[in-house]
């Protein structure tokens, strides 16, 4: 168990999908133009949160280029780039990375993604099978990390091969920019122990989430080594509780029950990812089953694929309630809020003061990235969420 007394890592959300401020609607829909993320990104940047995260998918622009972009636009915002072992060889992803990190001065990260929606697997050409795919990315891990920590990256494996390979122009963070990872399945779990510094959950009930990161953990001391622990969550934090709650039911207001049929079929039907399942059977698509928890609310996943939750309340219960994920291990926190330039606002000016955070910070002298490194509309899945 980790103390909760350390102040939380707390990043924010960049919706290279579109935004707005309602689920399930086009009504006053905010497209992912360059202008308004960069908007996001520099309030981010400005209101104190550590980094943003950039999901993945088709319908998302590409999250590279993007954060390419809004880097030389910020000052201490670290970026949470995903990388697909899928789509791309360890060599040319290694090389991406390091450049990246030394453009931002050691501000890069990367979530690794190895699973995505069955349409975009099919669009990238990708027929591997769920467990094929982790096997293909623990081979490609391993080559990217050789090559990156200046080590012979020669290698022969069943999907992926490297001979010969080297970087002349390493990454600014060392051996590599910080490895982020999610995935509930044993494939997965086995993923995260081998080779990721952070493994990132979607927002479970504190007792659920607490099993799955012991597995986690235990899985990752077999291997010699120790990992570190992220919550990926919505946060609807307002002054009073009968306030948040509203914002909460305003968010969905415009979710049919047919769109909630059709999600959640893909979901639960369609969908390979075991923690998607997890997500939708928290609710079970009923609208009388979304409190799953205190000041957990499953709302946003009757129709949103990826996080599918939210803490939902007043500053002080919010704060509790991520003070008790805190308790079980949790160190960061990659929140999200819907419209995100808005919210984000929000839970600066009231959740940071409870949580020991303050807003116009300057970077913390030191922090675990550094210890490891010495249109779609919001109704529809990003894959990286």
């Amino acid at each position: 168990m980790s103390s909760n007394t350390r102040p939380l890592d707390l990043y924010w959300y960049l919706p290279t999908h579109g935004d707005g401020p309602y689920l399930g609607t086009d009504e006053r829909h905010r497209p992912a133009t360059f202008g308004y993320l960069r908007e996001i990104a520099q309030a981010a940047d400005r209101l104190g949160f550590k980094g943003v995260l950039l999901p993945t998918g088709t319908r998302c622009e590409d999250a590279w280029i993007v954060a390419a972009g809004l880097i030389p636009l910020t000052e201490r915002l670290k970026f949470l780039v995903a990388l697909r072992p899928g789509s791309g060889t360890p060599a040319l992803f290694a090389r991406h990375a390091a450049a990246l990190d030394r453009i931002s001065g050691g501000r890069v990260l990367l979530n690794v993604v190895a699973g995505a929606d069955p349409a975009d697997l099919a669009g990238d050409g990708n027929k591997l099978s769920h467990d094929e795919r982790y096997a293909q990315a623990d081979e490609f891990l391993t080559i990217w990390r050789r090559i990156l920590s200046g080590q012979p990256a020669d290698f022969e494996g069943k999907y992926l091969s490297a001979h010969g390979t080297d970087i002349s122009f390493p990454s600014v963070q060392q051996p590599h920019p910080p490895l982020w990872f999610g995935g509930s399945s044993d494939a997965g779990i086995a993923i995260a122990a081998k080779h990721v510094d952070a493994y990132l959950s979607w927002g479970e009930p504190v007792d659920q989430l607490a099993e799955k990161i012991d597995r986690v953990r235990d899985a990752a001391a077999a291997q010699g080594r120790t990992i570190r622990f992220g919550l990926r969550i919505h946060l609807i934090v307002r002054e009073t509780e009968d306030e948040a709650w509203a914002a909460a039911d305003r968010l969905i207001s415009h979710v049919t029950d047919d769109l909630i049929a059709e999600a959640q079929n893909g979901f639960v039907h369609i969908s390979e990812s075991v923690g998607q399942k997890r997500m939708s059977a928290l609710h079970q698509g009923r609208r009388d089953r979304l409190v799953v928890g205190p000041n957990l609310w499953a709302g946003p996943g009757l129709v949103r694929g990826g996080a599918g939750t939210a803490l939902v309340g007043n500053p002080d219960n919010v704060a509790a309630r991520i003070r008790e994920y805190q308790k079980i291990g949790i160190e960061t926190i990659i929140a999200s809020g819907y419209p995100h330039l808005e919210e984000a606002f929000n839970v600066a000016e009231l959740l940071f003061p409870k949580l020991g955070l303050s807003s116009e910070a300057a970077p913390a002298e030191r922090s675990w990235d550094v210890e490891f490194g010495r249109g779609v509309r919001p109704k529809v899945a990003a894959t990286a969420s």
